[in-house]
């Protein structure tokens, strides 16, 4: 995302090391950018298309912002399916 200008993202599933009984709540937060300090700051960074298995972690950015790298820590709160639940049919 260094080159070019105008809106630009990219886009990294995540798996999750254990499959959740329903789509957990991801909150997502950026702990390091590298963006060129002559232009502006423009950055939007979200979960997308959580699932019980996975999510995508989107970083946006437009206009004439330079971004030479970034990174992100999540955290994920939901239900874990446990072996002892069952329904009755």
């Amino acid at each position: 995302m260094w080159a070019g200008t105008g809106p630009r993202a990219q886009r990294v599933t995540i798996p999750f090391e254990e499959a959740y009984a329903a789509p957990p709540t991801v909150h997502i937060a950026l702990s390091m950018w590298d963006i060129d300090h002559q232009h502006n700051h423009r950055m939007d960074i979200s979960a997308e298309n959580v699932t019980e298995t996975e999510f995508e972690l989107v970083f946006k950015t437009w206009g004439d912002t330079r971004v030479a790298r970034v990174r992100a820590n999540w955290m994920v709160i939901g239900a874990l399916p446990y072996d002892e639940e069952w329904e009755l049919y």
